[in-house]
């Protein structure tokens, strides 16, 4: 059976399940909750639904991440604020930094509220500086579910619902476990998907594939900073844990015991990348102390475990190395946002977390676990109280419902998806160093030229079978983000924060803007002028 012949491609389509609701948010991680317990607290139907278990899945759940959260004391702030500005290639947009550290420090404060176990310092004030994946998400799940929002796990969703003005309506999808098909009827929607690792395999990416990015963008969506993706985090070899920071404190070797050249300077991993493309890499924690060494246990446990079980003791004993590949989910490019609200370019549509993009507090350079913390739980509180608005105007109007799906899920005349090739296919562009590390244009326009080829390929494919809907459409998915990524990658001719060209090594003045992106059969590019002044000087 194919998607199309459970969901029809009609003016009413239908599905196992069906929900009808004011708001629905796909995506259950930090800022799918955070938008769903928000748009509940405004009076708002709310249905949440997940790829996996809301609680237990994505990038959050399984690690400790630092968190942007900075007391209101204007020398802080200014501070906090200045250290990314010339990092971020003065992208970043003041205003947004201002109002994200504001209600990042509002959240966390609802955290303490709730019951989240902060510790103390030594004098007994609290930290609220990070947070443990599994405690905080375990917290938001329960405060999700009291809140009155109705959670479908294990049911990813495969397209959007549109009306008939070209406004979302909804969104219809698979039930894993259930084996059948779900559809809720929403008066606006909140992508919370995350961003895009290419199934990688780094700890808890792999449920995180630009889902949401190539649903907005079947509606029209755009996007922005898609060139700032080639995020790649250290890890040990054959592992999955990626915790770049720690290796701040490592040494780093070939398999003969010779430094590896330039590994140790500002630009260690570029030297490192080099490396790996024709040698082993090898690490050892060795500049770290005995009380780095015990705060480094207690903030990252799980970074620990496969060491201890291979008997190998990081601080004093070599281990091999490799770069994961994190794309936009450490990088900074993501769904475009038009307004306080996180509102996207689609009438009803909102994005939040690292499906939107993070240029407006990071600008081009990653950041990291505190900054994308901050912003899930921000980007999610506001997208969550606007589609609240915004989706109680719809309660008891008269809509015509269509799908606004593509690629494996509106039936062609080709054949259907191959979805195991085509993923493998976008992760041989995507995935090695020389290509999406080290840029040069002849690399991306020859990387270009397979991936539009790909989609010349499957644009016309029939639909999947409910058996394969989700790994097509996440192929799809995919494909879709690397054209974003290297389309805007080649039309930005400088080396800008985390986007490094190889010949254009320089940063442009002239290019101090927003590079924007759309379209699926026909990838274009624009330009926005970064909203703030390059010479501006940072205050709170």
């Amino acid at each position: 059976m194919t998607i199309s012949s459970t969901i029809a491609n009609i003016a009413e389509p239908s599905a196992s399940l069906e929900l009808d609701a004011d708001v629905l948010v796909i995506g259950g991680g930090p800022a799918g909750t955070w938008a769903a317990i928000a748009a509940a607290g405004k009076g708002a139907r709310v249905v949440l639904v997940d790829k996996g278990f809301c609680g237990s899945s994505g990038a959050t759940a399984p690690s400790g991440t630092g968190v942007w959260y900075v007391p209101p004391d204007p020398a802080r702030r200014g501070k906090a604020m200045n250290s990314r500005w010339d990092l971020g290639g003065r992208l970043a947009d003041p205003a947004w930094m201002r109002r994200t550290l504001d209600q990042t420090y509002r959240n966390v404060n609802h955290l303490a509220e709730w019951g989240y176990p902060f510790p103390n310092d030594g004098e007994g004030r609290p930290i609220r500086v990070s947070l443990n994946g599994p405690d905080y998400m375990r917290l938001m799940r329960k405060r999700t579910k009291a809140a009155g929002v109705k959670i479908l796990d294990q049911s990813p969703a495969t397209e959007l619902l549109r009306d008939e003005t070209g406004a979302v309506a909804g969104a219809a999808g698979v039930r894993r476990q259930k084996g059948d098909t779900w559809l809720v009827r929403a008066g606006a929607v909140v992508i919370a998907t995350g961003g895009c690792a290419f199934l990688s395999r780094a700890l808890g990416c792999n449920v995180l594939t630009g889902d949401g990015l190539l649903l907005a963008a079947e509606l029209g969506a755009e996007l922005s900073g898609m060139e700032f993706s080639s995020a790649y985090a250290m890890a040990l070899e054959g592992g999955s844990v990626t915790k770049t920071r720690f290796y701040e404190w490592a040494s780093f070797t070939f398999e003969d015991g010779s430094p590896v050249p330039g590994a140790a300077s500002k630009g260690g991993r570029s030297a490192i990348a080099r490396a790996l493309a024709t040698r082993r890499v090898f690490a050892r924690l060795d500049k770290a102390d005995a009380e780095t060494e015990q705060a480094m246990r207690h903030s990252q446990p799980n970074f620990f475990l496969p060491l201890d079980r291979a008997g190998i003791d990081p601080f004093s004993e070599r281990f091999p190395i490799t770069l994961l590949l994190e794309g936009t989910v450490r990088g900074t490019g993501g769904l475009r946002i038009v307004d306080n609200g996180c509102a996207t370019t689609v009438p009803g549509l909102y994005a939040a977390g690292d499906a939107a993009t993070r240029e407006l507090i990071c600008g081009a350079f990653t950041g990291g676990g505190s900054h994308n913390a901050a912003w899930a739980m921000s980007s999610g509180f506001w997208a969550g109280s606007s589609a609240a608005g915004h989706g109680r105007d719809y309660r008891g109007r008269s809509r015509r419902y269509l799908r606004a799906g593509g690629a494996g899920v509106a039936d062609g005349t080709g054949r259907a998806i191959d979805a195991r090739a085509l993923v493998s296919a976008v992760q041989a562009e995507v995935t090695p160093y020389e290509r999406n590390y080290q840029r040069s244009g002849e690399r991306l326009a020859d990387s270009l030229g397979r991936l539009d080829a790909l989609w010349s390929g499957i644009h016309t494919a029939q639909a999947a079978s409910l058996d394969e809907a989700q790994r097509t459409r996440e192929g799809v998915a995919m494909l879709a983000t690397s054209r974003w990524m290297y389309r805007s990658a080649l039309s930005r001719t400088e080396s800008r924060g985390m986007h490094k060209r190889e010949d254009f090594p320089e940063k442009d003045d002239a290019q101090l803007h927003h590079t924007i992106a759309g379209g699926l059969d026909e990838v274009w590019i624009g330009r926005e002028r970064a909203s703030a002044p390059e010479q501006e000087v940072l205050a709170a």
